[in-house]
This record gives C-alpha cells, sequence and structure tokens, in this order.
C-alpha cells in the first residue's frame, strides 16, 4: 500500500520540460500583456473619440452663436441648412423652447434636449436615441444658452455617437480575433526556438553520455553561438580536462604506489620463504634485522600514502591552536642534528601561528631531512616575519631545482636524479604530504634559489598577529639566545 502510495506521488510530481515550460510562459505572459494592453488601447480610444465628439458638437455651437449676434433667424436657418452634414443635427430654440431654425426638417418641429441652460451656460447629455425622430441611435447632445440684445435663445446640438460605438466594437472584435492568432504564433516561435536551442544541449549531453572511462579523451562539439549554449559547451570541455587529468594523476598514483609497494614485498616473501627452508632456524636469525628493516619501510611508506591521500581530499584532520613555530623547528633541528653530519645553521626568532603542531613538525621534518639527503656539507634555516607572513627557509648547498621542475617536485613520487632514489632514503612522498598540509593551513612551500645560488624552500605561513611585535618570554629569550650562540 505504501509502494502505491509512493508511485502515484510519484506520478503527481511529474512536471513539464524546459520547453512546454517555456512555451506556456511566453504564451501567458503574451496573453496577459495583449489583454492589459487591449483594454488600455479601448479606455483611450473611447476617451479620445468621445473628446472629438464633444468638442465637434461645441465648435458647433459656437458657429452658431455667431451668425445668431444680430438675431438674424432666415440668416441663421440658412446656415444651418448649408453646413448640416450627416450625423449631426442643430436646432435654435427661443426663450418658450420652440424651433426657431434647424439644420433638418425631421428636427424642425420637436426640440432634441429638454435642457434650458442659462446664456452663458452649456449643458451636454448622452442619451440612446432621439424619439422625436424616431432615431435609435446614440447622441451626444450639448446645449448652450445664449443673449443677444434682450433675447434669450438656446443653440442645441446633437452629434451622433453611434460611430465611436461602432469603432471600439470593430477594433474589441478585431483584437478578440487576432488574439488567438498571435498566440498560436507565439507559441509555435518560442517552442521552434527553444527546441533548436535544447537540441544543441541534447547533442552535448549525448557526446558527453558517450564519454567514460576508457574514452576520457573525448570532447563536446563549441558551437560559434558567442552565448550560453557555447559557454556550457566550453565547461564540459574544461570539466572533462579535469576529469581526464585527475583520472591520468590516480592511475600514475597506484602504478607508483604499486611500484614501491613491490620492493619491500617482495624482500619480505623472499625472506620468509628462505628461513621457512632453513630447518635449523639460523637464517631467520640472520634475516630478521632485514625483514624488520623492510616491514618498517613498507609501514612508513603506507602511513605516508594515507596521509598523502587524506590531504588531497580534504580529510586530514588539522588542530586549531596556537602554535610556537619556533619551538617545534628546534625540536626538529635537535633531532637532524642527532642523524646528520652536515654543518647547520639556524637563525630564529620567536612565531607563532595558528595550526597543527604535529603535522607542522612533519612538514619540517619532511623539508630538512630533504635538505640532509641533497645538501653536500652545510644546511641553514631561518625563520622570520614578513608583514603578514611567517616565513622559514631552509638552504642547502647541494644542486639548485631546476626551474622547471620547482612544481613538479611536489607532486607525488617525483625523483628528479638518481640521487633522489629508494637507495638515497626518499619515497618521493615527502614533499608532496608536506605541500598538502601546508595547504591545509592556508600557507604555501615552493622551492626556489637562495641569494648565494643555494637550493632553497621557502614555506609560508599565515602571520594572526602580523602587527604586533612578537612577544618573548623571559625563558624563550634565553633559549632562542643559547640556541643562537650553539647553533653557529
Amino acid at each position: 500500500m505504501a509502494l502505491g502510495k509512493r508511485a502515484t506521488s510519484g506520478r503527481g510530481e511529474h512536471r513539464w520540460g524546459v520547453r512546454k515550460r517555456s512555451t506556456a510562459v511566453a504564451v501567458g505572459v503574451v496573453a496577459v500583456a495583449l489583454l492589459l494592453g487591449g483594454v488600455l488601447l479601448l479606455v483611450l480610444l473611447q476617451t479620445s473619440l468621445a473628446r472629438s465628439t464633444d468638442t465637434a458638437a461645441r465648435q458647433k455651437t459656437l458657429d452658431v452663436m455667431v451668425e445668431m449676434e444680430d438675431l438674424d433667424v432666415a440668416d441663421a436657418k440658412a446656415y444651418l441648412i448649408e453646413t448640416a452634414h450627416a450625423g449631426q443635427f442643430v436646432q435654435v430654440l427661443d426663450a418658450a423652447g420652440y424651433v426657431i431654425a434647424a439644420s433638418d426638417p425631421e428636427v424642425a418641429n420637436a426640440p432634441l434636449s429638454a435642457q434650458r441652460p442659462t446664456p452663458g451656460q452649456t449643458m451636454t447629455q448622452d442619451v440612446s436615441g432621439l424619439p422625436s425622430i424616431g432615431d435609435n441611435d446614440d447622441y451626444h447632445i450639448v446645449t448652450v444658452g445664449a443673449l443677444s440684445g434682450t433675447v434669450n435663445y438656446t443653440v442645441v446640438v446633437a452629434q451622433a455617437a453611434q460611430i465611436q460605438a461602432d469603432t471600439i466594437s470593430t477594433v474589441a472584435w478585431f483584437m478578440l480575433g487576432a488574439t488567438p492568432i498571435l498566440l498560436v504564433t507565439v507559441a509555435f516561435s518560442v517552442w521552434l526556438l527553444v527546441g533548436r536551442s535544447l537540441r544543441q544541449v541534447e547533442r552535448i549531453r549525448g557526446q558527453v553520455a558517450r564519454i567514460n572511462a576508457e574514452r576520457l579523451d573525448g570532447r563536446v562539439d563549441v558551437p560559434p553561438t558567442d552565448d550560453e549554449i557555447q559557454a556550457l559547451a566550453l565547461t564540459m570541455n574544461t570539466m572533462l580536462d579535469r576529469l581526464q587529468a585527475s583520472d591520468t594523476e590516480q592511475r600514475r598514483f597506484v602504478s607508483d604506489a604499486s611500484h614501491e609497494l613491490r620492493s619491500p614485498l617482495a624482500t619480505l616473501k623472499a625472506g620468509v620463504e628462505i628461513a621457512a627452508a632453513d630447518p635449523t632456524g639460523e637464517m631467520w636469525l640472520q634475516m630478521k634485522d632485514v625483514l624488520a628493516e623492510e616491514t618498517a619501510r613498507m609501514s612508513f611508506l603506507v602511513e605516508d600514502l594515507l596521509t598523502l591521500a587524506k590531504a588531497t581530499d580534504g580529510g586530514l584532520q588539522m588542530e586549531q591552536k596556537d602554535v610556537d613555530l619556533d619551538d617545534v623547528l628546534d625540536q626538529e633541528i635537535r633531532r637532524l642534528r642527532s642523524t646528520s653530519r652536515k654543518q647547520i645553521s639556524v637563525d630564529i626568532v620567536p612565531a607563532r601561528i595558528r595550526g597543527d603542531a604535529r603535522r607542522l613538525a612533519q612538514v619540517l621534518r619532511n623539508v630538512l631531512d630533504n635538505a640532509d639527503r641533497h645538501a653536500l656539507t652545510r644546511i641553514a634555516v631561518d625563520v622570520h616575519s614578513s608583514g603578514d607572513q611567517v616565513i622559514i627557509t631552509v638552504d642547502n648547498d647541494g644542486e639548485p631545482i631546476p626551474e622547471a621542475d620547482r612544481d613538479r617536485i611536489f607532486e607525488r613520487f617525483v625523483r628528479l636524479d638518481g640521487s633522489r632514489s629508494r637507495e638515497g632514503g626518499g619515497s618521493g612522498l615527502g614533499l608532496a604530504i608536506a605541500a598538502g598540509i601546508v595547504a591545509a593551513h592556508h600557507g604555501t612551500i615552493r622551492a626556489t634559489d637562495a641569494p648565494a645560488g643555494l637550493c632553497r624552500f621557502e614555506i609560508a605561513f599565515p602571520n594572526p598577529e602580523p602587527a604586533a611585535p612578537a612577544a618573548v618570554s623571559p625563558r624563550g629569550s634565553r633559549r632562542h639566545g643559547s640556541q643562537a650562540s650553539s647553533r653557529r
């Protein structure tokens, strides 16, 4: 029962595609625009025609009043007949309301309006017909009172308004008939246009769908349209470039890791077989140190691989505490001095950053061990603050790293020459791990040349208090001072 409900809900949530939605929205917007525009047009047209009708009627009353200045009824009657035209009736009434002049014999008997304005007053009315002449059309009547000497008279002008109504009706019916045609045209145009655009998207989708792990070198066609579709194709190609590079890097990483693990595993396998073949157990006593060394070596390699994988995918957990970087470096210098025969000079000032002391020690150990492996006679370490950064430089008098390889040296399993081999003590992971940990601390690490032509590694971390002078405790001052004198 629950499955049936979910299925029904899934069908109910089915939505139109982009093409249908775009067409429906376009038709809806155009329909609303036509409706509002049509209503506004009809209102404006009706207002304009009504104003025009009223203006024509008022003008006619003024003309008649000019002719009636001398109260010459015969001349006024002749003027009304001469200027008469269809759709307009004009009357001149005396003070008693009798018609003394008319523009048409049909309106010569009865007044067209019962309104009797005083001299100088104008009155208007709209009627649905003129019963006195049996006309059922709409009329707009303007009545004006006038005074000639001591005689009052009234000018009545009935202007046909049916033309106005017919015009409004014609325009309304035309719009009503043209609207469906226009909406169908808009729907067809939008459907066609969106369909053409979606065909390009579908082509890109199809090309991407054919790209798999076996053919990551495939790319989508970029249309020369200079629009969002072109931007989508370019973005797809950029994403495919990153995926291919990531896949290549992953394959190379797996291959290199397998190669690195093969040697200690082969040694362990051979040692176990040899020891097992000796029933006296003497061979085991001879081989146990070698096997233990290879086991430790493989354990360190696996740990390095795990650390590097976590640093790469952001899964490396970092504590965020105040760390005295000079203390961490001092411990690593002491460790290096106990194992190295190189001359080590150190110039350290107190420096505090935010980070993980254990991981920072791992960075410094990897960089110092790398310098120890490739130095000829001496190593120089310096810590100083520069603006908003704390900078550590590790110099050695070995051969500087070629400029073309200074970025590649921080990649996995990279060894630039024969000395950078497994036999030399390196697995090619130390600097890659260091780079990952430094990046997790929002810092940078790079290989460069020292001013004296030495090989230099420079590590920079954000300084949480760049403007404040370093506060040195009495204990810290004595410790750094004594170390500085002993390190030279």
